[in-house]
């Protein structure tokens, strides 16, 4: 697999089935073991899954195998063979591609340009690009996915699901031979997520080897033939076959039971605090909305992507402006349909995207959690930075946010610690209705059932919570009551003892 010619590797890619072993890999930087005598093998032709929450070592583990970082101690062999320094190149070489979370396709080129990025073909003694050659080479790489889109279509029009394919159709274009997901699914809809699971299947039938990484384990349990978990950046266990569940899955990860996950206590009824009257939305401007949260309530609102639920919350919130209708806050009628009204009105949105919409990512945590607070910590107009910090450190205390410092940026945090700097900025405000749209996306099982502990204790003291969710158990699990939308309206509610996956499909799907 490897030869050396004047001293340096050459590597030569194989067309069999990768065969890969890391033993007892560890990896320290200042102060923090990432990685000890960490253990992994995978073979060509099956599907594994890597699970652990955020600061398990997961990504470290990535980049060992992707050769951006280099271990401290422990061996790594491909095909039998041990390799030293793996560089990227060398992890390129040797069949080893990445699909990242975060994508990042070039949306002003076509299909075919960005599968063979880099590595265009050329002809004629002008070496200019041969299109015809990349076509026939990018379009069997698209059947074998069972793509709907083709080799010239614009990446522009391509939903989030078919930038999935688009970046495993790349890494096959590379002879990869195992294919690394890291949270694939994160952004995807529920028949998106069927389809890529399927795809992954098919892979696995030509051979190739996945190392599946994701947070939503029902995945795992549905598609993995073994689950590796990582805690602490140490091996915590393995599953094989019918042994893979989730209850197991969770109790490797943290170390106690699914069932400790929603601690649900009922909400007696009282007065509303958020009251919807005909509400109608710009993508949804014939159907309206009639809607009642009450003071220390949870209430769900499920439905299909594309059924309308973030716009309605961002019309509630003020960002986009109402088609009709009204919005009533404890009985006063917000009539601005601003984001200043509605936060000095006791209303706040935890938004979907928090990277983009929830956080200034390049500012320190106690900057990003005074941000709504700013007018009521300053004076002549000059922020009181110890006010500030003393804000900072409350919220840090009370959410136990996990940073070594309240002025680290935001963005060096986990998913789970971003988020709760979000749910800090808002809970600042004191606010009697937080509006939750997907608030556990992307953050690992332990920070979910922080997020969940939160949500009741809000509700216990009187906090209305709408919470916009995709994840179908969450939704039973966290809520009192139902609120099922589709097509930009509300179908049905569904009260306590009528929770259950099949009502909630039965509404969305009308």
């Amino acid at each position: 697999m490897q030869t050396l010619r004047d001293g340096a590797r050459v590597l030569i890619p194989g067309t069999e089935k990768i065969s890969l072993e890391l033993s007892r890999v560890t990896k320290v930087y200042p102060g923090v073991v990432a990685l000890q005598d960490v253990d992994l093998n995978i073979s060509g032709g099956e599907i594994v899954g890597l699970i652990g929450e955020n600061g398990a070592g997961k990504s470290t583990l990535m980049k060992v195998l992707g050769g951006m970082v280099s271990p401290d101690g422990g061996g790594i062999s491909i095909d039998g063979v041990p390799i030293d320094g793996l560089t990227p190149s060398d992890a390129s070489g040797l069949g080893i591609a990445f699909v990242h979370q975060e994508l990042n396709p070039f949306s002003n080129l076509d299909v075919t340009a960005n599968v063979l990025l880099g590595r265009e073909l050329t002809s004629g003694p002008l070496r200019l690009l041969d299109r015809s050659a990349m076509v026939a080479k990018v379009a069997p790489i698209l059947k074998l996915l069972g793509t709907r889109f083709g080799p010239a279509d614009p990446v522009a029009d391509l939903s989030l699901a078919d930038q999935q394919l688009l970046e495993i159709a790349r890494a096959l274009s590379m002879n990869a031979r195992l294919v690394i997901l890291d949270e694939p699914t994160s952004s995807l809809t529920l028949s998106e997520t069927g389809r890529l699971l399927e795809v992954m299947r098919q892979l696995r039938e030509k051979g190739v080897a996945i190392l599946f990484i994701s947070h939503r384990l029902s995945e795992v349990e549905e598609v993995a033939d073994r689950v590796v978990c990582l805690r602490d950046g140490r091996n915590a266990g393995e599953l094989v076959g019918s042994e893979i569940r989730k209850d197991k899955m969770v109790r490797m990860m943290i170390g106690r039971d699914v069932s400790q996950f929603y601690e649900k206590s009922r909400h007696g009824a009282t007065k509303p605090v958020l009251e919807l009257h005909d509400v109608r939305t710009s993508t949804f401007p014939e159907a309206g909305v009639d809607l009642d949260l009450h003071a220390g309530e949870i209430l769900g609102v499920a439905g299909l992507v594309g059924a309308g639920r973030t716009e309605l919350a961002r019309a509630i919130f003020g960002i986009d402006p109402l088609s009709g209708g009204s919005i009533h806050l404890n009985g006063k009628e917000l009539k601005s349909h601003s984001v200043p009204e509605a936060i000095a009105s006791g209303l706040s949105l935890v938004p979907e995207n928090r990277k983009e919409q929830g956080l200034l990512l390049d500012f320190a945590i106690r900057e990003n959690i005074a941000l709504p607070c700013l007018q009521t910590l300053s004076r002549f107009g000059i922020v009181d930075r110890e006010r500030e910090a003393d804000l900072a450190e409350a919220s840090r205390s009370r959410l136990a946010i996990k940073t070594s410092s309240i002025s680290r940026a935001a963005a060096e945090l986990s998913g789970g610690n971003q988020q709760k700097v979000v749910l800090a900025k808002w809970l600042s405000t004191k606010p009697k209705v937080l509006i939750f749209d997907e608030p556990t996306r992307g953050i690992d099982v332990g920070a979910k059932a922080e997020v969940y502990h939160l949500m009741q204790v809000l509700a216990d003291e009187g906090v209305g919570i709408l919470m916009i969710s995709s994840d179908m158990e969450e939704v039973i699990g966290v809520s009192d009551r139902v609120a099922v939308m589709r097509r930009g309206h509300v179908s049905g509610f569904l009260g306590p003892n009528e929770l259950t996956e099949e009502n909630i499909l039965r509404l969305a799907v009308g």
